[in-house]
Protein backbone atom coordinates (compact mmCIF):
# COMPACT_ATOMS: atom_id res chain seq x y z
CA UNK A 1 0.00 0.00 0.00
CA UNK A 2 1.79 3.55 -0.57
CA UNK A 3 -0.09 7.20 1.01
CA UNK A 4 0.61 10.21 -1.22
CA UNK A 5 -0.27 13.11 0.54
CA UNK A 6 -0.46 16.60 -1.47
CA UNK A 7 0.68 19.89 -0.25
CA UNK A 8 1.18 23.33 -0.83
CA UNK A 9 -2.64 24.45 -2.84
CA UNK A 10 -3.98 27.33 -2.27
CA UNK A 11 -5.60 30.74 -3.83
CA UNK A 12 -3.41 32.97 -5.51
CA UNK A 13 -3.84 36.29 -7.71
CA UNK A 14 -3.29 35.59 -11.60
CA UNK A 15 0.46 35.72 -12.41
CA UNK A 16 1.27 34.33 -8.86
CA UNK A 17 3.29 31.16 -7.89
CA UNK A 18 2.63 27.97 -5.76
CA UNK A 19 4.83 25.38 -5.66
CA UNK A 20 2.97 22.00 -4.53
CA UNK A 21 4.40 18.58 -2.81
CA UNK A 22 3.50 15.31 -2.57
CA UNK A 23 5.14 12.93 0.06
CA UNK A 24 5.27 9.32 -0.52
CA UNK A 25 4.91 6.60 2.08
CA UNK A 26 6.73 4.43 0.05
CA UNK A 27 10.43 4.72 -2.45
CA UNK A 28 9.58 6.46 -5.45
CA UNK A 29 13.27 6.35 -6.87
CA UNK A 30 12.21 3.32 -9.44
CA UNK A 31 8.97 5.01 -9.92
CA UNK A 32 7.36 7.40 -12.94
CA UNK A 33 5.67 9.62 -10.54
CA UNK A 34 3.06 12.50 -12.09
CA UNK A 35 0.80 15.58 -11.35
CA UNK A 36 -2.93 15.64 -12.86
CA UNK A 37 -5.42 17.83 -12.58
CA UNK A 38 -9.07 18.10 -12.69
CA UNK A 39 -10.89 21.27 -13.41
CA UNK A 40 -15.07 21.06 -12.44
CA UNK A 41 -17.15 19.41 -15.37
CA UNK A 42 -14.03 18.23 -16.71
CA UNK A 43 -11.79 15.18 -17.33
CA UNK A 44 -8.14 14.32 -15.14
CA UNK A 45 -5.26 15.73 -17.57
CA UNK A 46 -1.75 15.02 -16.69
CA UNK A 47 -0.07 18.70 -16.05
CA UNK A 48 3.35 16.80 -15.67
CA UNK A 49 5.57 13.27 -15.70
CA UNK A 50 8.83 12.66 -14.37
CA UNK A 51 10.49 9.10 -15.13
CA UNK A 52 13.14 7.40 -12.75
CA UNK A 53 15.58 8.43 -15.06
CA UNK A 54 14.72 12.30 -14.51
CA UNK A 55 13.21 12.83 -17.99
CA UNK A 56 10.10 15.10 -17.77
CA UNK A 57 7.26 15.72 -20.09
CA UNK A 58 4.91 18.79 -19.59
CA UNK A 59 1.00 19.62 -21.30
CA UNK A 60 1.29 21.77 -23.48
CA UNK A 61 -0.72 24.14 -21.89
CA UNK A 62 1.98 24.34 -18.87
CA UNK A 63 5.39 24.41 -20.50
CA UNK A 64 8.00 26.97 -19.76
CA UNK A 65 5.40 27.99 -16.42
CA UNK A 66 5.64 24.90 -14.64
CA UNK A 67 8.17 22.57 -13.34
CA UNK A 68 8.50 19.11 -12.09
CA UNK A 69 10.98 17.71 -9.75
CA UNK A 70 12.18 14.72 -7.10
CA UNK A 71 13.95 14.43 -4.06
CA UNK A 72 14.15 10.31 -4.10
CA UNK A 73 16.04 10.60 -0.40
CA UNK A 74 12.96 12.72 0.49
CA UNK A 75 10.26 10.63 -1.18
CA UNK A 76 8.99 13.85 -2.36
CA UNK A 77 7.85 15.57 -5.74
CA UNK A 78 7.32 19.05 -6.46
CA UNK A 79 5.43 21.01 -9.00
CA UNK A 80 6.77 24.53 -8.89
CA UNK A 81 3.90 26.94 -10.44
CA UNK A 82 4.72 30.42 -12.35
CA UNK A 83 2.58 32.77 -14.02
CA UNK A 84 -0.97 31.32 -12.93
CA UNK A 85 -3.59 31.94 -14.95
CA UNK A 86 -7.14 31.72 -14.21
CA UNK A 87 -7.69 28.26 -15.99
CA UNK A 88 -5.21 26.65 -13.83
CA UNK A 89 -8.17 26.16 -11.24
CA UNK A 90 -8.19 22.79 -10.66
CA UNK A 91 -7.64 19.91 -8.03
CA UNK A 92 -4.06 18.53 -8.64
CA UNK A 93 -3.57 15.08 -7.69
CA UNK A 94 -0.09 13.14 -7.29
CA UNK A 95 0.14 9.62 -8.94
CA UNK A 96 2.52 6.99 -8.39
CA UNK A 97 3.14 4.44 -11.57
CA UNK A 98 3.82 1.15 -10.01
CA UNK A 99 4.79 -2.13 -12.31
CA UNK A 100 1.17 -3.53 -10.98
CA UNK A 101 -1.08 -0.36 -10.44
CA UNK A 102 -0.91 3.33 -9.86
CA UNK A 103 -1.67 5.22 -6.68
CA UNK A 104 -3.83 8.87 -6.06
CA UNK A 105 -3.08 11.31 -3.36
CA UNK A 106 -6.31 12.84 -2.31
CA UNK A 107 -5.79 16.02 -4.04
CA UNK A 108 -5.17 19.72 -3.34
CA UNK A 109 -7.07 22.57 -4.35
CA UNK A 110 -5.68 25.36 -6.40
CA UNK A 111 -7.61 28.66 -7.20
CA UNK A 112 -6.16 30.47 -9.48
CA UNK A 113 -8.54 34.13 -8.84
CA UNK A 114 -8.25 37.99 -8.96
Amino acid sequence: QVQLVESGGGTVQPGGSLRLSCAASRSISSYTMGWYRQAPGKQRELVARIRSSGSTNYADSVKGRFTISRDNAKNVVDLQMNSLKPEDTAVYYCKQDLVTRAYWGQGTQVTVSS
